[in-house]
């Protein structure tokens, strides 16, 4: 997936792409492949271009392929063949359930009204 914001920081902040590859001590070829989402770019070069381009992270970082699974109290991330492991308190994840449960009456309420009608 290419990395579009990555992409338009990069030409927003005046950076070539030999520039950012000669800081991220690669070639232009490889940091090409980087933005065009054909290479995984990792968490410590995420870091480095939040730096180069001094930027917050979530304004240049977006995810490949995602796989989220909510297992009580911890969420695992597969992203590209690397696990993450988030802690998720077991109150957060009670609270949205709640939420889902409530959303749910709602839309079948709704779909009894408009049965009626």
């Amino acid at each position: 997936m290419k990395k579009n914001k990555l992409i338009e920081m990069r030409e927003l902040k005046g950076f070539s792409q030999p520039q950012i590859a000669e800081k991220l001590n690669m070639s232009v070829s490889s940091y090409s492949r980087r933005e065009n989402g054909e290479i995984k770019i990792t968490n410590e070069q995420w870091q480095k271009l939040s730096n180069i381009f001094n930027v917050p992270l979530e304004d240049i970082h977006e995810y490949d392929e995602n796989q989220i699974i909510i297992n009580r109290d911890n969420t695992s991330v597969n992203y590209q063949g690397t696990n993450h492991i988030c802690n998720v308190p077991e109150s957060l994840l009670e609270s949205l359930q709640e939420y889902i449960k409530i959303l749910k009456e709602e839309n079948n309420e709704l779909k009894q009204k408009l049965e009626i009608k």
